[in-house]
């Protein structure tokens, strides 16, 4: 059994190059997987499978031909596109995980989450967060008008990169004790996120046991891929423009 683990691609048409990376990634890597996991903030904006997107469209197609080979496809909502919906994943063959999700790989429970939800010492964050997430939240805004969520959507993007420059960085990275505790919650020994942008393998105690965080990688000048077999997790990057 394979199993490929991404997150944080922030795909849009203005970069091109990371979108045909994330093609060939399917191409070459992805066949013969058992599934392929796709850990949140798959696009850098995603406004409502109501929204016509040529980049949507084509990825879900290459989703779609991958899942054809039976190659099971997993996507679970980032802070960027928390409006990907069911019309979507019809399209991809994919399915919608719930964050946080428990999957077996190698007989071992293993604890999948975007990430954001560890970044509690960002207070301003997490609190627009509730209000975003809250379904309620969620219906009120597909239901508006498209010109209304775009002019929302880049008044939400201006003010988290406005908001991530003035912080320090241990506030916008996960904070250990949340970690600790979601892990003994959900009792497991290996937790995998991104968002954080801070790719890594945590070594860690959880209720004295060895335990272990994955730190998925954004890609921007490299790509990152987690894979995992019966030899264990190798999280590995590469060069947009190389062959991953």
């Amino acid at each position: 059994m394979r199993y490929l683990f991404l997150s944080d691609l922030h795909l849009e048409a203005e970069r091109p190059d990371i979108t045909r990376a994330f093609l060939h990634c399917l191409d070459e890597h992805a066949v013969g997987c058992e599934a392929v996991y796709i850990l949140g903030d798959f696009f850098e904006v995603w406004l409502g499978d109501d929204d016509p997107n040529l980049l949507g469209d084509q990825v879900a197609a290459a989703l779609a031909r991958l899942a054809d080979t039976e190659t099971r496809i997993y996507l679970m909502h980032g802070n960027r596109d928390f409006l990907l919906g069911k019309r979507f994943c019809r399209k991809a063959g994919a399915t919608l995980l719930p964050d946080p999700s428990i999957v077996t790989l190698n007989r071992e429970r293993v604890l999948l989450m975007h990430g954001d939800s560890l970044c509690v010492d960002d207070v301003g964050y997490m609190k627009m967060r509730r209000w975003l997430r809250n379904p309620v939240s969620v219906a009120v805004l597909n239901a508006l008008p498209l010109s209304t969520r775009h002019r929302i959507g880049r008044k939400l993007r201006s003010e988290s990169q406005t908001r991530t420059r003035m912080k320090a960085s241990d506030i916008t990275d996960v904070n250990q004790q949340a970690v600790e505790a979601v892990m003994h919650r959900h009792d497991v020994r290996t937790l995998i996120h991104g968002h954080t942008h801070r790719p890594a393998v945590h070594e860690l105690q959880i209720d004295g046991r060895a335990a272990q965080r994955i730190v998925l990688g954004d890609w921007d000048r490299q790509g990152w891929v987690l894979e995992v077999d019966e030899r264990g997790y190798r999280l590995e990057s590469f060069e947009l423009g190389s062959d991953a």
